[in-house]
């Protein structure tokens, strides 16, 4: 489930830095829309493994799971949107593409 929600993730900034440029807002954008669908499928596994904690022989798999939903979302919405910006090295801005800015004409006298 969470390497799903990794995978998708990943593909949905590839989007967004096609759509609105290679800045470090885009991965904000992606990974802030991709935090209710994380949080939503790891909290109703997290629900769903809450009746059985009272169970002396189940506890200890139940507490291993939500453990690890928890570090692992996590991880998917902090850990890995840092890792893309380091790792393909995202600019903070879109940087212009060599624009020369040349100085305005003088106005024409006369009239």
């Amino acid at each position: 489930m969470i390497t799903r929600n990794s995978v998708v993730l990943i593909d949905q900034i590839d989007l967004a830095i096609e759509e609105k440029g290679r800045t470090w807002q885009s991965v904000i954008d992606v990974t802030a829309r991709r935090l209710r669908p994380v949080f939503l499928t790891a909290g109703l596994t997290v629900l769903g493994m809450l009746p059985i904690i009272r169970d002396p022989f189940w506890a200890p798999l139940a507490f291993t799971v939500i453990g690890g939903l928890v570090v692992a979302a996590g991880l998917t919405l902090i850990f890995l949107p840092v890792l893309y910006v380091l790792w393909f090295r995202v600019p903070t801005e879109t940087a212009p593409d060599n624009v020369e800015v040349s100085a305005p004409e003088p106005a024409a006298a006369g009239g």
